[in-house]
């Protein structure tokens, strides 16, 4: 009985998620219409003066836009929970007879389910523009999953910055970070082409692996053990992520 109202209850607050961010124009922009862009920019304007080692521009690059665009759309999750939080909303909703585990799973929820949209309007416009798979059905599915556990992982990021932050401007700071990493990675240009230093940097964190698995897994290739360490570094930060942020949001409950 407890479960199924749990689930009722975190229904009804993805609903209510839902329908801000379609009231949302500013959202709907960033999460649906900006990753293709720069998806289009990347082919066209950047394309023709990088070498991928032979790799096209479009089955290069999506795997990097794929990361772009799920950090871009999870900011919105920590600004939407810090605005609940300073009205005092956070607070109605916990002395209500409800799942508390609700509150927080509906905002999850809502970026799992808008990331997921975005990522297929890629794909399809990555069809469109010289985007060629040659995945099978298994290697689709493995990166799938590596592409939900990479926005689960960041979505729990957002959260706990969106119950951190004095504000709500300031809780999408970390965002801008994050797109630092995926900048400095493989998600766009090969490690190989830059310089020792910033090389060495980008060998060792998550976004290069996390990319490098979804371009070996889309063009059928063994993802061998960056397909692990992807896994590995994902599961890593979502469960930080999620112990920090129900630290968070005890503290603020109290």
């Amino acid at each position: 009985m407890t479960i199924r109202y749990a689930i009722s209850d975190t229904a009804v607050m993805t609903g209510r998620v839902l329908k801000q961010m379609l009231r949302s124009v500013d959202t709907i922009i960033t999460v649906l219409i900006m990753p293709v862009m720069m998806l289009l920019a990347m082919r066209y304007v950047f394309g023709g003066a990088m070498d991928l080692g032979g790799i096209g521009t479009a089955d290069y690059m999506l795997p990097g836009i794929f990361l772009y665009c799920v950090i871009s759309g999870v900011a919105y999750v920590a600004w939407r929970i810090n605005s609940d939080v300073q009205k005092g909303i956070f607070e109605r909703f916990h002395s209500m007879p409800i799942a508390k585990s609700s509150i927080l799973g509906g905002h999850v929820l809502v970026s799992v389910i808008t990331n997921a949209l975005s990522v297929a309007a890629l794909v399809l416009v990555g069809l469109l523009i010289g985007f060629r798979p040659q995945a099978d059905l298994a290697e689709w599915l493995l990166a799938a999953a590596v592409i939900l556990l990479f926005t689960v992982a960041m979505t729990w990021v957002s959260v706990f910055f969106g119950l951190s932050a004095s504000s709500s401007e300031a809780s999408g700071v970390f965002s801008y970070l994050l797109m630092g990493l995926g900048f400095v990675s493989s998600a766009f240009v090969p490690v190989a082409s830059m310089p020792a230093a910033l090389a060495a940097f980008a060998s060792y964190q998550p976004m290069t692996p996390i990319a490098n698995c979804l371009r070996q897994l889309l063009l059928g290739e063994p993802a061998g053990g960056d397909l692990w360490l992807a896994i590995a570094w994902c599961v890593a930060i979502a469960a930080l992520f999620w112990a920090l942020s129900l630290g968070a949001y005890k503290r603020r409950m109290r």
